[in-house]
């Protein structure tokens, strides 16, 4: 059965113009798509493993090719889960807000988790890094307060967006599609009603 895997990266729910236009979408995907599975993940209700100095261990060991202690086999068994379950999915949803002009702490520690060598990227001297994660649609939907592309010095200050597609790039999506909700602090109603719009579409057409 073919998976949907809608990752939420903020923390103000009903009052969250990133969730608001997902909400649209998933209703839209499921009209579109009734015997497909949607999972959630909240971040913000998911236990995401810290990474202690036993996790860091584990990751190099892998890398050098050592045994891992018990302790450190045991850290990495949690990054391992985060992982598979990520990569169990067929298609992507995140929809998140921008924080400080980037990503909400909470998607930075998942995708801290998840981009590890030989899970979800391989390297090689030869042909150089190549992501693992392939042949898989995603679609974005990042709100801002501000609007962040009618000038170069506008565009300067967006590390939201040119930073989780760079990750996602990096680990094989190719396949991206971005729905922007701004400026919501000062024309929020107008903004939400276009990507609320724009995500209907994009949820029928996937």
């Amino acid at each position: 059965m073919t998976k949907l895997l809608y990752i939420e990266a903020s923390p103000r729910k009903d009052r969250s113009y990133s969730i608001k236009v997902a909400s649209a979408f998933l209703d839209a995907y499921r009209l579109a798509h009734p015997k497909h599975k949607i999972e959630t993940l909240d971040l913000w209700q998911l236990a995401l493993p810290e990474f202690t100095s036993e996790t860091i261990d584990a990751k190099y060991r892998i890398l050098h090719g050592e045994q891992q202690t018990s302790a450190e086999a045991k850290a990495w068994e949690k990054v391992i889960a985060i992982i598979d379950r990520f990569k169990a999915a067929d298609r992507y949803l995140f929809s998140l807000p921008m924080w400080n002009f980037g990503l909400p702490y909470k998607l930075k520690h998942f995708l801290d988790i998840i981009i590890q060598p030989g899970l979800t990227f391989n390297y090689s001297p030869e042909s150089g890094y190549s992501g693992l994660v392939t042949g898989r649609p995603a679609v974005v939907i990042a709100a801002r307060g501000g609007e962040y592309a009618s000038s170069p010095a506008a565009v300067a200050m967006d590390f939201q967006l040119p930073y989780l597609k760079t990750l996602l790039n990096f680990i094989g999506f190719a396949d991206i599609n971005v729905i922007t909700v701004e400026p919501t602090l000062a024309r929020g109603p107008a903004a939400l009603a276009k990507a609320k719009e724009q995500a209907r579409q994009l949820a029928a057409a996937m």
